[in-house]
C-alpha cells in the first residue's frame, strides 16, 4: 500500500469512526423529538411508513441485484447499486427521523408468542442497523480506494446484515402498520 492510500484511508477510517457513533446518537436523541409536542404547528407525516418501509425493500433488492452484478464481473453495475442502497439506507433514514419527530410512536398490538416474535425482530433489527453502520462504510471505502481483497472479505459480512436490517426492516412495518393510527 502506497503512503498516499494509507494517508486517505486513515483520513476516511476517522470519518467512518465519527459517523458509527454520530449517527446512532442523533437518531436516537431525534428520536425523542416530538416538533408538535414544542409548540411548533406542524401536520404528523403519518404517510411516511409505508415509504419507508418500501425503501427498505428496495434497498433489498438493490443489495441482492449487486451480488449478482459482482458474480457476473460487472464491476460499475456492482458499485452502482451499492452507492444506491447507500442513498436509499440514506434517505430511509431522513424519513424515519422526520416520522418519529413529527408522529407519536406507534404501540405494537400483537398478543401472545407473535408479539415476542415481534420484539424479537425489532431488537435485532435496531441493534444491527447501528452495527451494519461502520461495516457499510468500510466495505465501500476499501472499493473506493481499490482495496479489493479487504473490500471482498468484509462485505462477505457486510452483506447478510445489511440484508437482514433492510428486510426486517420492512417485516417490523409489517407487523405494526395494523395499529397505526
Amino acid at each position: 500500500m502506497n503512503k498516499e492510500t494509507s494517508l486517505q484511508e486513515k483520513k476516511y477510517n476517522r470519518i467512518i469512526i465519527a459517523l458509527s457513533i454520530i449517527i446512532p446518537i442523533a437518531v436516537a436523541l431525534l428520536f425523542g423529538v416530538n416538533l408538535k409536542q414544542m409548540g411548533f404547528n406542524i401536520e404528523p407525516l403519518t404517510f411516511l411508513p409505508p415509504i419507508y418501509a418500501s425503501i427498505n425493500a428496495f434497498t433489498a433488492v438493490l443489495l441482492i441485484a449487486a451480488i449478482v452484478a459482482i458474480k457476473k464481473g460487472n464491476k460499475k453495475l456492482h458499485e452502482q447499486l451499492n452507492t444506491a442502497a447507500i442513498a436509499c439506507s440514506v434517505l430511509f433514514l431522513l424519513m424515519y427521523i422526520a416520522y418519529h419527530m413529527t408522529s407519536e410512536s406507534t404501540k405494537y398490538g400483537g398478543e401472545g408468542v407473535v408479539k415476542y416474535v415481534y420484539y424479537f425482530i425489532l431488537f435485532t433489527h435496531i441493534l444491527l442497523s447501528i452495527a451494519v453502520i461502520p461495516f457499510v462504510l468500510i466495505t465501500f471505502v476499501r472499493a473506493k480506494l481499490g482495496k479489493f481483497a479487504a473490500h471482498k472479505k468484509i462485505a462477505k459480512i457486510t452483506f447478510p446484515l445489511w440484508l437482514y436490517v433492510a428486510v426486517t426492516g420492512v417485516v417490523v412495518y409489517l407487523m405494526i402498520s395494523p395499529y397505526y393510527l
